[in-house]
């Protein structure tokens, strides 16, 4: 019985350990390791004239300047107004003309919610849309974060805490314990955008 119990108790650790990092290895179907956080890794933060930027150019066939400028215009006035935005996100740039618009952005990033435990930031940043014909070239840029700004407020640029060599472990394999978290969901903020914007330009 005494043997039993031993086994158990030395058990139970590894478990939990386990238990506590399902987030960054998976198996795949062949039983190999396979990390699951390889969106987040190397690349994943573009660093453009030492500043994080995030860029993607949207096809838009058949749409003219004025009518991509329009559709961005409703999307990003709407976004100041989702449930994660705080009231200082505003549309501050919309040129019918140039066909450019800029949303300054302030928003709720959580990275884990319950009962007992609210963990997230405050996030600021600007989208940029410029339209021509047939497509939009759309950018996150201008962003940094203020954490944990109840108790100990830290303010935090993108370009020092989630590029390569700080959202990263050493061996650049797997997310940094504390800054990873940003930098996993910020990229998933950016996708979740991007992504809207393209479908709403189909």
């Amino acid at each position: 019985m005494k043997k039993i119990l031993f086994i158990i108790l030395m058990v139970l650790p590894v478990m939990a350990a386990t238990a506590q990092n399902t987030w960054e290895v998976s198996e795949n179907e062949n039983g190999k390791k396979q990390n699951v956080d390889s969106k987040y890794l190397v690349g994943a933060v573009p660093v453009i004239d030492d500043k994080v930027v995030f860029e993607t150019n949207i096809s838009a066939p058949g749409l003219s300047a004025g009518q991509i400028y329009s559709k961005l215009l409703g999307y990003m006035t709407a976004m100041t107004k989702e449930k994660n935005q705080l009231e200082q996100s505003r549309i501050a740039i919309k040129d019918s003309i140039k066909h450019e618009i800029c949303g300054s952005y302030q928003e709720w990033l959580v990275f884990k919610s319950t009962a007992l435990v609210l963990d997230r930031t405050r996030m600021f940043y600007n989208l940029v849309a410029e339209c021509k014909d047939g497509s939009a070239n759309v950018k996150m840029t201008r962003i940094y974060y203020l954490y944990d700004e109840e108790r100990n407020p830290e303010t935090y640029k993108a370009e020092e805490w989630i590029t390569d060599e700080v959202g990263l472990k050493k061996n650049k394999d797997r997310l940094s314990r504390v800054s990873g978290k940003f930098r996993k969901k910020t990229i998933d903020r950016k996708d979740y955008i991007f992504n809207k914007i393209a479908e709403l330009l189909k």
